[in-house]
């Protein structure tokens, strides 16, 4: 296992050619310290476990790995299967030969067209991630107070793995907070 900047990690789920809504998560309070865990999953590439932590609110600093280059039938379970908790995406910024003007025009429609029709939010949710052509989204399940008990069963299941992400992720906050007044 390689620990990297947990921006690489996400530049691996963005880079994927797998099935862009396969993917799901499961995330929350780091247990051991400040910041967050976020776990990744999508069953033909693996398993990629990033923490992270708000420096400010401009600045996130992190690291990840990947844990697993698979979902068996051990991890499935512990990855939400719909989106009953909420949705995530991972999306990119325009590159410089798209239109923002028609990007916004298409959104725009998708919009107006799931306002007029019968519809789900799992299927507007899914459209608008297909006209922002997100890399990465599907359903997960996130708690932003505590952890959810799958984050727990696959912080055990990953143990040396969580170990050495949070002696990675300590050294960086302890680098990078500035204590007392100056």
């Amino acid at each position: 296992m390689r620990v990297r900047d947990w921006q690489d990690i996400l530049a691996d789920v963005v880079e994927s050619d797998v099935d862009p809504g396969g993917w799901r998560a499961v995330g929350g309070d780091r247990a051991g310290g400040v910041g967050e865990d976020l776990y990744f999953g999508h069953p033909r590439e693996g398993v990629f476990h990033v923490k992270t932590y708000a420096r400010n609110p401009f600045q996130v600093e992190g690291v990840g790995a990947e844990v697993a280059r698979r979902i068996d039938d051990d991890l499935d379970p512990l990855f939400p299967e719909g989106a009953t908790d909420g949705m995530f995406g991972v999306q990119q910024p325009l590159d410089g030969d798209e239109d923002p003007e028609r990007k916004a025009n298409q959104l725009e429609e998708v919009v107006r067209t799931h306002a007029d029709a019968p519809t789900t939010p799992d299927a507007l949710f899914e459209d608008v991630m297909d006209v922002l052509d997100s890399p990465a989204y599907g359903p997960m399940e996130f708690d932003h107070y505590d952890r959810p008990d799958s984050a727990d069963d696959l912080a055990e299941t990953f143990e040396e793995a969580e170990r050495l992400l949070d002696a990675e992720l300590d050294d960086l906050v302890d680098e990078s907070v500035e204590r007392g007044f100056q």
